[in-house]
């Protein structure tokens, strides 16, 4: 199917919304945008967009609806008025939220006869587009087969299920990943600093290169269902947490800034408990 051609409204012209009409600009897409805010659209539209004054406009210009808005009440507020003209057909959401909001915006839609393909974005906007940047959906099957090859430009389109909730369920995940990542990387240039070490070298030399090495581990260790290792110490594990949290009140720092480990003590702790 050559979809080079096919039609897509975006409704939201945030930093993602543009990032994704781009991308599906120099793709060769026919775009529409629709923002709450008017005048955000001018550079798209130097591109080939179409800017639509209403929700209502952009969704009868036809081809696939796309949201990517602030948040849930936001999709709902801006949809309402126009369900009937999207009866019959399908939206794409990808306006974060979580599994629970998704699967009730599926019900919702559902009874005004929309289907949803919902979705996760796994990408920043800059990197939308790229190799690098991928997109989660989930629900009808037939639906991701219809809508991937269009919205292929902005990112790989991967499939993680029938149920609407689960791409919101592993964006979340993912990002909770990630930012517990960030949280520990924060608190070791903020531990090194604040004892004076040289906090260029320690980024260069130290954590960067310790980081790469570990993700692996970190990753294939942190699955529910699998054995533990054999070599596993959870009470060593817990006394080295322990000792990381007194080096950080040591430091001066507040105790606020060392959460991801007293998260990492309680699990270790749950684990010398059930043996």
């Amino acid at each position: 199917m050559d979809t080079r051609n096919e039609r897509i409204s975006i409704l939201g012209l945030g930093a993602m919304g543009r990032a994704l009409a781009g991308a599906l600009l120099d793709a060769g897409r026919e775009v529409t945008v629709w923002n709450r805010t008017p005048g955000r659209a001018g550079d798209l539209v130097a591109r080939g967009a179409r800017e639509a004054s209403s929700v209502a406009e952009a969704v009868e210009a036809g081809g696939l609806t796309v949201a990517v808005l602030l948040d849930d009440a936001s999709v709902r507020e801006s949809l309402a008025p126009v369900l009937p003209k999207l009866a019959g057909g399908a939206l794409v959401n990808l306006t974060s939220g979580s599994a629970r909001q998704a699967r009730e915006l599926a019900g919702w839609l559902g009874e005004h006869g929309v289907r949803l393909l919902a979705g996760g974005i796994m990408a920043v906007p800059p990197t939308i587009g790229t190799d690098g940047a991928f997109i989660l959906y989930s629900g009808a099957r037939d639906l991701f087969d219809r809508a991937a090859p269009l919205l292929e430009p902005i990112g790989r389109p991967q499939w993680v299920g029938e149920d609407a909730g689960f791409a919101a369920l592993y964006d979340m995940a993912a990002l909770s990943g990630m930012y517990g990542m960030g949280a520990g990387a924060g608190h070791a240039v903020a531990l090194v600093h604040a004892e004076g070490g040289d906090v260029a070298a320690f980024k260069r030399d130290v954590l960067g290169p310790w980081m790469e090495q570990m993700l692996p581990f970190m990753v294939g260790g942190a699955a529910v269902d699998e054995s533990v290792p054999d070599d596993f110490n959870a009470a060593m594990q817990a006394t080295g947490l322990e000792t990381m949290l007194a080096a950080t009140a040591e430091a001066g720092l507040p105790a606020e800034s060392a959460g991801h480990l007293r998260a990492a003590l309680w699990e270790m702790r749950r684990a010398v408990a059930a043996g």
